[in-house]
């Protein structure tokens, strides 16, 4: 982790790099006309790696001063939290139908991945967004394939 090595260029890197990340997953969920789209999925894992940066970079000035009490990994925690907020606004009941999840748990995992490269873990952060891209993408697909071959709920009470 490079928690002593947060120098200027370092930090900008790990942000570059939440934005490239948080804007993959946003352009797909922008290609497929989705409330939340690129910008907000890159400003939620850009956020969440800023935050984890000021922790560790405020953590480093403690350890420095002698004091060992300041738990970077608490301001990781409420990151979650905060999200989950967000994520809630984003979920409705309409027609009988619940809306908004996938988005909503896209941006959790945003988050994650905003974490994880402020952290300094790359290699998570990416495999997290070819993962995520994967389940956006492919497992549609495959829901609209078991949807299209499988009785209706009605249907199935009928049985």
């Amino acid at each position: 982790m490079d928690i002593i090595t947060n120098t200027v260029g370092v930090v900008a890197a790990k942000l570059i790099l939440a934005v490239i990340f948080g804007a993959l997953l946003g352009l797909e969920r922008s290609l497929a006309r989705k409330t939340a789209g690129m910008r907000t999925y890159t400003l939620v894992s850009m956020g969440a790696a800023l935050f984890v940066i000021i922790a560790e970079m405020v953590g480093q000035h403690y350890m420095e001063l002698g004091i060992r009490t300041f738990d970077p990994l608490r301001v990781a925690s409420q990151v979650i939290v905060g999200i989950g907020f967000l994520g809630a606004g984003l979920i409705i009941f309409q027609d009988n139908k619940l809306r908004g999840l996938t988005t909503a748990a896209g941006l959790w995992v945003a988050a994650g991945l905003g974490m994880a490269v402020g952290y300094g873990l790359y290699l998570v952060a990416a495999m997290v967004t070819i993962l995520t891209l994967f389940i956006f993408t492919i497992l549609w697909y495959v829901e609209r394939l078991i949807e299209k071959h499988a009785p209706a709920p009605n249907q199935r009470k009928n049985q």
